[in-house]
């Protein structure tokens, strides 16, 4: 299976970094993360959301990277995305992990690319049909239904 891209979601819980809303000094810090993890940043932008959240945006030459802090949660969500064979995400995650400093993570690892034959690549999909009732157990259901809405509006 030849893997094309690495894909790794992180979500970090009660961050202790108290600059969380702090947009400019976040993207300084995170060019900086991004460097000393060996990844090349082509671009950076980044913006505060809703008075509070910042979001950061970073072009790497190997992939990309997007951060989003949530300073009233203490949360912090992030999503790094890597497209070079030999590179790998942990590596901008661990100086992330630095920078915020959370108490609690979850990660979400994600091979992309290509994997195969046809087959492999075309999506699984299941389908559940319940079984139909036999046909004696709606047998004359027709008729007592008919009565039945005849009593209600009286005819």
């Amino acid at each position: 299976m030849k893997i094309l891209a690495r894909q790794l979601t992180v979500d970090m819980y009660d961050c202790k970094n108290k600059d969380l809303s702090n947009y400019l000094e976040l993207k300084e810090s995170l060019a900086t993360a991004m460097n000393m993890a060996g990844f090349t940043p082509i671009e950076i932008r980044a913006q505060l959301w809703n008075e509070q959240e910042a979001v950061v945006f970073i072009l790497l030459q190997e992939g990309h990277a997007i951060v989003r802090t949530y300073p009233e949660l203490k949360y912090v969500a992030s999503d790094v995305f890597i497209c070079k064979e030999d590179s790998k995400p942990e590596k901008a995650i661990k100086a992330l992990k630095k920078l915020m400093k959370p108490e609690k993570i979850r990660m979400t690892y994600l091979k992309r690319g290509d994997f195969g034959t046809v087959k492999d690549v075309k999506p699984r999909i299941k389908i559940r049909i319940a079984p139909l009732r036999p046909l004696r157990s709606i047998k004359n259901k027709g008729a007592k239904v008919i009565k039945t809405v005849a009593r209600r509006i009286k005819l």
